[in-house]
């Protein structure tokens, strides 16, 4: 019955991330200082993280006994932070090498040129920008998006800032996508799509990309060191929820209604302000509002 319903808000977008993390002091220097994000205020065990001092698009939230996160284990993948330009993403790029920071990774998608890196927890992240939308190739199925890994042409992207780190500290950074690590694929990808009515936009080996309104993903899922595994222990640091942003009051309850219907059993929705959450199959907390 769910797959008869329209699927989840086309305008949807990912309004904030929450992180659990071993040092508040540390991690949010290195997220204001390294990554960028402008500091709106911090507290002994919190800090809030964004250009909209009303909608922050990081909360850390500081772990009193943390314990080292297992290797094995599901949770967060990276938060991928969108750049509006080339220009902006070049100019992130010499802020993290100026501050000797490790770049741990660099690729060009086709979609999109990222280069990817950790926090002081090791939690992944993701710093990119996309290419237009019409530049986009359709994978051999004609269904599919062609996300693909190649080289990417550092040299080309840092010519297109002249060196100047003002574009990338105007808080218009924002959480594009976030990327799971799942025990199970295809039952993760199930429940993306069938029961909040994302659409699978490219399957690779081990992975899977949903989104909404035909962008190139607004969730990643993998197995590739998760295959089976359990949730990390609450003590670790990682992902303690993902905020999505709905158009209005009707687009939720299109969503609730999606999630009544979902079959063999909907899964437990709480109530938010301003609107709800629930686990996915690997525990991790999805909240959805009302934008």
């Amino acid at each position: 019955m769910a797959g008869e319903l329209p699927p989840i808000d086309p305008t949807l977008r990912i309004g904030a991330v929450h992180l659990a993390v071993s040092d508040i002091a540390r991690s949010a220097d290195f997220y204001e200082q390294v990554l960028g994000l402008p500091l709106i205020s911090r507290e002994p065990d919190t800090a809030l993280l964004g250009g909209d001092p009303a909608r922050p698009a990081l909360v850390l939230v500081g772990l009193a006994q943390p314990t080292p996160t297992p290797v094995h284990s599901t949770g967060l993948f990276h938060v991928a932070w969108l750049h509006p330009s080339r220009a902006a993403l070049a100019a992130t790029i010499r802020r993290v090498a100026a501050a000797r920071w490790p770049i741990t990774g660099a690729s060009d998608h086709g979609v999109s040129e990222a280069l990817y890196l950790s926090d002081p927890d090791a939690l992944g992240i993701e710093i990119y920008v996309d290419r237009p939308r019409e530049r986009w190739q359709q994978g051999p199925d004609g269904q599919d998006l062609d996300i693909v890994t190649l080289p990417l042409d550092l040299d080309d992207l840092l010519a297109s800032s002249n060196g100047e780190a003002a574009t990338a500290r105007e808080g218009r950074m924002a959480v594009g996508h976030v990327h799971l690590k799942v025990a199970d694929v295809a039952r993760a990808s199930a429940f993306y799509r069938d029961a909040l009515g994302f659409d699978e936009k490219a399957r690779l080996p081990g992975a899977a990309f949903l989104a909404a309104d035909g962008y190139h993903h607004h969730v990643g899922l993998n197995s590739w060191q998760s295959a089976g595994a359990g949730t990390p222990p609450d003590s670790a640091p990682g992902l303690r929820s993902v905020e999505f942003e709905l158009a209005d009051g009707s687009a939720l309850a299109a969503l609730q209604r999606r999630l009544s219907a979902f079959a063999p059993a909907p899964p437990a929705v709480q109530s938010e302000p301003e609107g709800i959450s629930l686990s996915d199959p690997d525990g991790d907390r999805l909240v959805f509002r009302s934008r």
